[in-house]
């Protein structure tokens, strides 16, 4: 169980709390200065359980990659039900599982916030068609490849330029 300090910090609750994890509070020991949390003694093993939704690619074992995404010159940046699809296609792709999706159309400009919720974390959307602008965050954690999102987003919204970056979260070291 996660001490109850930290538990409190990552928002979580004894329902939410991952079994078998063991770690200290988040304090100057257990910080380095880059910002990444240390564990103590890792207790990180290839059969550790706890650590099975965790990404281990390259030498590093992290949480997740976090897309950040931004679509200029994009079309159909108002069509939510053209969005909705575009959002699940890209769950497909990546081999993500939905949980949820949720839109919402605002007026009088036409553009759509939303989220697809996912077991393996999120992807989520915020449009400016007046603009021709699109922010989406796609953050998948396990053997989800959310990088195959950005092909989809490509085809769905035909942007004239793409920015995208690219993070890992929750390194382990």
């Amino acid at each position: 169980m996660l001490d109850n300090k930290l538990a409190a910090k990552l928002g979580m609750d004894s329902a939410t709390q991952p079994s078998e994890f063991h770690a200290e509070t988040l304090d100057r020991d257990t910080r380095s200065e880059d910002n990444v949390i240390r564990l103590p003694s890792a207790g990180v093993t290839s059969s550790d359980e706890r650590l099975d939704h965790f990404v281990k690619r390259d030498g590093l074992t992290f949480a997740g990659t976090h897309l950040i995404i931004d679509l200029w010159g994009a079309k159909r940046l108002d069509e939510i039900e053209h969005i909705e699809e575009a959002l699940k296609e890209c769950v497909t792709a990546a081999g993500a599982t939905l949980l949820h999706i949720h839109l919402h159309h605002f007026s009088p400009n036409g553009g759509v916030s939303g989220v697809a919720v996912l077991a393996e974390s999120h992807i989520s959307i915020h449009t400016w068609p007046e603009c021709g602008y699109a922010a989406l965050d796609v953050f998948m954690c396990g053997d989800a490849r959310p990088h195959a999102a950005i092909d989809v987003l490509k085809r769905a919204f035909v942007p004239t330029a793409v920015n995208i970056g690219d993070h890992k979260r929750g390194m382990v070291v």
